[in-house]
């Protein structure tokens, strides 16, 4: 079992765009219960199927397996809650550390968060001058909430 260990931030300017090459992100999920959620993202031209157990603090269980292609659209197209989740993604070195931006497309639109896997709780780590308040005790800015209760409605 892997564990993730995440911090997520909102995004307080545009400076993080020219830093990284933008992916499309389509996910979607086949199960977003609070004690596991169950993700079928494709990213560019690769698919992954990912379980996730409840978090504890910033700390979850993660497992990630990798899916044809074509059956992680099946899966998009008839099998996931609906609507999915689509998001231009740009992976960002900062002092030692890979972040990632999101920034959300559809009902999301207008979405922009930030995250860093680091491999501790306590771990410290350099925050670049784009990044915003840090969201990640919030609910609502989970991708499986997104689904249920989009940006735009907030």
């Amino acid at each position: 079992m892997g564990v993730e260990i995440e911090h997520k931030f909102l995004v307080k300017s545009d400076a993080w765009k020219a830093l990284g090459e933008p992916v499309l992100i389509r996910q979607g999920y086949l199960s977003s219960h609070p004690e596991r959620v169950v993700r079928v993202r494709i990213y560019g031209d690769e698919a992954f199927m990912t379980i996730k157990s409840k978090a504890v603090g910033i700390a979850r269980g993660e497992w990630e397996y990798p899916l044809p292609l074509a059956d992680a659209q099946e899966f998009l197209d008839r099998l996931c809650e609906q609507p999915i989740i689509e998001k231009y993604r740009r992976r960002i070195e900062h002092a030692g550390f890979t972040w990632e931006v999101d920034e959300f497309l559809g009902v999301n639109a207008g979405l922009v968060v930030a995250e860093i896997e680091v491999p501790g709780e306590g771990q410290a780590f350099d925050k670049p001058d784009w990044l915003g308040d840090e969201v990640s005790d919030d609910p609502r800015y989970l991708n499986s909430n997104l689904i249920s209760r989009p940006f735009s409605t907030w």
